[in-house]
């Protein structure tokens, strides 16, 4: 299923946006004076690319054709991943309150900064291996062609709705400036 490459492709971007969020939370952790402004871009990300566009796209489209398929959302793999967007979606909420702060980093703000940070990575990170490893293989032997079908037809019809074309884009463009100022 092609919808699970771009799944994948997409990861590899989302890694990128971590391992640069890491070197942030990390070089700040330390002392540094980075400015909020980068870690609220670091969060607009996240909310935008990584939650709403992806996790959107695996909750609305993916994980709801594996449920209609049989396979349960309260148990089992679904529940987990379901549980670790959930728990994704909580660190965020932290780190948006950090970059709504106004002021010089205070020792307890790059605390939370630092933990929040590092929970947010290292949570993606086995995420990410098990979806690309073992859910998306699931999916792909699990869901009969016509499911496969439909699928991909609604990947493709999210793909190609201006609003989400042109947000993706914004938002790859602003992570890669990102990467590139916080080298991973």
């Amino acid at each position: 299923m092609n919808s699970l490459q771009v799944l994948m492709d997409e990861h590899r971007l989302i890694e990128r946006a971590v391992d640069a969020l890491v070197v942030y939370a990390r070089e700040v952790g330390r002392g540094a004076d980075h400015p909020r402004a980068d870690l609220a871009g670091f969060v607009e990300f996240i909310r935008g690319y990584a939650d709403a566009h992806h996790h959107g796209k695996e909750e609305d489209i993916l994980f709801r054709a594996m449920a209609d398929c049989g396979m349960p959302t309260n148990a089992g793999p679904l529940a987990v991943m379901l549980a670790e967007h959930h728990e994704a979606r909580r660190l965020t909420a932290v780190m948006a309150e950090l970059a709504d702060d106004v002021g010089d980093w205070e020792d307890q703000e790059r605390s939370r900064l630092l933990k929040s940070g590092i929970g947010y990575a290292q949570l993606l990170r086995a995420h990410i291996q098990k979806e690309d490893g073992i859910l998306y293989p699931m999916a792909q032997n699990m869901l009969p062609e016509d499911a496969r079908e439909q699928v991909e037809q609604l990947f493709q019809r999210f793909e190609a709705e201006a609003a989400n074309v042109e947000r993706a884009s914004r938002l790859e463009t602003a992570v890669t400036e990102l990467a590139e100022r916080y080298p991973g």
